[in-house]
């Protein structure tokens, strides 16, 4: 068969065959096999092009995959294993793409970092942990994670407990360990949220006036007089606040 022409549709290549065929493929196939100056194409080497397509075919999906967002090599070998590419072939592009940069771990790392530090509110031990759930080692993660300054991540902490205490509907010990609890499951040092938890003024006062209003609201509806101070004190105390802050409300 020889080939009459080749014509680009899109990201692949159109090639009309003598006989009325057409293969279509990509041009690292056709700049493999020459087949701009190759216009002759028997059975063996026309078999070579179907599987070389094959490979490409998925290398390509690969390719937009990583394009649409930074990938570890575990991440890929996951989605090779979707598509149910061969152990061969998933080596073979694993690599291909490594040698093209396009799968890195180390700037996946920093990228990862990156992201996590400046645009959610993990802590560093939740990113050392969902890293280390990538296979990537922890000396990689480690090295990377020491060059953050940690008045950086002090100063997020600050700001996310400031910003749980401000509008919070619990107060004294109760607060102080609901907060805590989420932080570390942030993946924050609990030493380090103590002591920055122990050092900003939370305004009990605020908070008590904003939960007495809300609790008058819907309770004074069913009770009156005693019976609805008593409602509402049991309800403020089970919320952590101290016997004299519910009097302070109370008695005003």
């Amino acid at each position: 068969m020889e080939i009459g022409k080749i014509k680009k549709i899109g990201k692949k290549y159109k090639i009309l065959l003598s006989d009325g065929n057409e293969i279509k493929t990509y041009d690292d196939v056709i700049i493999k096999y020459g087949l701009l100056y190759n216009k002759q194409i028997d059975n063996v080497l026309l078999n070579k092009i179907n599987n070389d397509n094959n490979y490409y075919e998925i290398y390509y999906k690969v390719v937009n995959y990583i394009n649409k967002k930074l990938r570890s090599t575990k991440e890929i070998n996951d989605y090779l294993e979707k598509n149910k590419v061969t152990n061969d072939d998933k080596e073979k592009i694993i690599k291909h793409l490594q040698e093209k940069n396009l799968i890195n771990d180390n700037n996946y790392v920093k990228a990862y970092i990156n992201d996590k530090l400046y645009l959610t509110n993990d802590g560093l031990d939740k990113i050392r942990n969902d890293l280390l759930n990538h296979n990537i080692s922890s000396e990689i993660i480690d090295n990377e994670l020491s060059k953050i300054d940690n008045s950086l991540v002090k100063e997020k902490l600050e700001k996310l407990i400031k910003k749980k205490t401000k509008n919070a509907k619990y107060s004294g010990y109760k607060l102080k360990y609901k907060v805590i609890n989420e932080l570390i499951n942030l993946g924050y040092n609990k030493n380090e949220i103590l002591e920055i938890y122990d050092n900003i003024n939370i305004d009990n006062q605020d908070i008590i006036k904003k939960e007495y209003a809300k609790l008058y609201k819907k309770l004074s509806n069913k009770y009156k007089d005693e019976e609805l101070n008593y409602k509402i004190r049991i309800k403020l105390y089970n919320k952590g606040f101290t016997v004299d802050e519910i009097n302070s409300i109370l008695d005003c």
